[in-house]
């Protein structure tokens, strides 16, 4: 099994879950920073996994790990994942996040051996009309900042080496989740680490903007859906081969000043938000949420954390790693106590 960008926030806890269900995965991704935390150095994850490490955008580097790995199932998740830093790097953003996926599936489509792959687009491919009517995987692609529209293009790609390539070969979807988060992201310029990092060191966050409302989910719930899509792949249910939203459930599409607050409760402390002033900010979108009725009627799937909940394991994760504890542990414990939990149809409130 094969994951790109496992050095990232979400590959990390994808490759511990994949670890811990007994597969075989290869990683491929650059290293992660040294200037910054991460869960794949916390967690030790190259103890765990085939560690490569090489860029998507060098084609030659590609073909040779999906040559060498000989994996039946890709999860592509190697991108540019910030909106704000794709403003400053838009050549980069694009190379990575277009080109990445072309030469992903350039690899993919003549290597004899995969059977499925799944890449890993966002939310934000959507042309976002700043509606109320949530997106279907039907509506048209688009994005105002540099990011979204390269998730869009990427989108635009996998479809277009579905249709010409991938037909009769292995089964390739597209899955697009809503504003993930989790314990162990400590990205810059993403909500609820910008919230951990400034309650951790008592002081008042930045805040963008308050009122942008956004599809908010635990890191499982989506990478729980990217799982399923696989194994229906895997299993050669060719109509499984199509783009998936995998988002929260209505009520929990939540403005960013009631994440402000829900996590200052949970953390503790009197620091108290400051709204960034408005000639700061760049263009980002106020409105966003997904219909997931094809994800619940095709897959059974749902979520199973309300927002609440998720915001409380990301507050227990972190505070136990401030704690001393263990990061693959606890990570590991979370990914443990989801699956239970998924099987019997409620999640536990984390201790």
């Amino acid at each position: 099994m094969l994951v790109t960008g496992h050095t990232g926030f979400k590959g990390s806890w994808l490759s511990l879950w994949l670890h811990m269900l007994g597969a075989e995965v290869t990683g491929f991704a650059l290293p992660p920073p040294d200037d910054t935390p991460s869960l794949f150095a916390a967690a030790r994850i190259d103890a765990l996994i085939e560690h490569v490490e090489g860029d998507i955008r060098d084609l030659t580097a590609v073909r040779a790990v999906v040559e060498a790995s000989r994996p039946e199932v890709i999860f592509h998740l190697a991108a540019q994942p910030l909106v704000r830093l794709s403003y400053r790097e838009p050549v980069e953003t694009y190379a990575t996040n277009v080109m990445g996926t072309v030469h992903l599936l350039e690899a993919a489509r003549r290597a004899p051996g995969v059977r499925a792959v799944v890449c890993v687009t966002s939310d934000k491919c959507y042309e976002n009309r700043e509606w109320v009517w949530p997106y279907r995987e039907s509506d048209p692609m688009g994005g105002h900042d540099p990011y979204s529209s390269s998730k869009g293009c990427a989108e635009l790609v996998a479809s277009a080496y579905r249709s010409s390539f991938f037909a009769n070969g292995p089964g390739l979807a597209t899955v697009r989740a809503g504003n993930v988060i989790g314990g162990g992201d400590w990205a810059e310029d993403r909500l609820v680490p910008d919230l951990v990092r400034a309650f951790e060191a008592g002081v008042a966050p930045l805040i963008r903007a308050p009122d942008a409302v956004r599809p908010w989910q635990h890191v499982l719930e989506a990478l729980g859906g990217y799982l399923q899509i696989a194994e229906r792949l895997l299993a050669g249910e060719r109509n499984f081969a199509d783009a998936w939203n995998f988002g929260p459930s209505d009520d929990d599409t939540r403005p960013v000043s009631w994440i402000v607050e829900q996590v200052r409760g949970l953390w503790g402390g009197d620091a108290r938000p400051q709204t960034l002033d408005h000639g700061a900010r760049v263009h980002e979108a106020g409105l966003l949420r997904l219909d997931c009725s094809k994800a619940r009627a095709a897959l059974g799937w749902r979520p199973g954390l309300t927002l609440e909940q998720a915001l409380d394991w990301i507050v227990a994760w972190h505070k136990a790693i401030g704690r001393g504890e263990d990061a693959r542990a606890v990570t590991l414990a979370q990914i443990a106590d989801y699956s239970a939990a998924s099987r019997h149809g409620s999640v536990p409130v984390a201790a």
